[in-house]
C-alpha cells in the first residue's frame, strides 16, 4: 500500500465498530456500548472507567451541568488534582488507552458526571 493511501476495509470496519459497539477484539466480559457517562458519586472517591475496549481511544468530556471541577488520571484510584488532568465544565480531552478501566475518575463535587464516547 502507497504511503498516505488509505486501507478502506480497515477504515469501513473502525466505523461499524465505533457506530455499533462491536469489535472482534473486544476482551473478555468487555461492554459494546458506544458510549456513555461516569458519575463520580461520592466528591473524592475515585470511580474507576467501566471495561470498555476501544483501541482508538476516547473521547471524555466533563458535563456542562457540573458543579466543580473534575479529573481523570492512570494513578490507581487515588487521583486529585495534583496528580491528573483537570477539567472544567464542558471541557473535552482525549482517553489514548485501549481499555476506559485504565483511567480513574473523580470530582470536586459529588454527582458530577463524564460523559465518553469511542473514538
Amino acid at each position: 500500500m502507497a504511503p498516505g493511501s488509505l486501507d478502506v476495509a480497515v477504515y469501513v470496519k473502525k466505523i461499524y465498530d465505533n457506530f455499533f459497539g462491536r469489535s472482534i477484539l473486544a476482551g473478555a466480559n468487555a461492554t459494546l456500548a458506544a458510549s456513555g457517562q461516569i458519575t463520580v458519586t461520592t466528591a473524592g472517591t475515585a470511580v474507576k472507567g467501566p471495561n470498555v475496549d476501544n483501541a482508538g481511544g476516547f473521547l471524555i468530556k466533563a458535563l456542562n451541568g457540573n458543579s466543580g471541577k473534575v479529573y481523570v488520571g492512570n494513578v490507581n484510584g487515588d487521583i486529585d488534582s495534583g496528580n491528573s488532568f483537570e477539567l472544567a465544565q464542558g471541557d473535552p480531552t482525549l482517553g489514548i488507552v485501549q481499555n476506559l478501566n485504565e483511567l480513574w475518575f473523580d470530582a470536586a463535587i459529588s454527582g458530577d458526571k463524564f460523559c465518553w464516547i469511542k473514538i
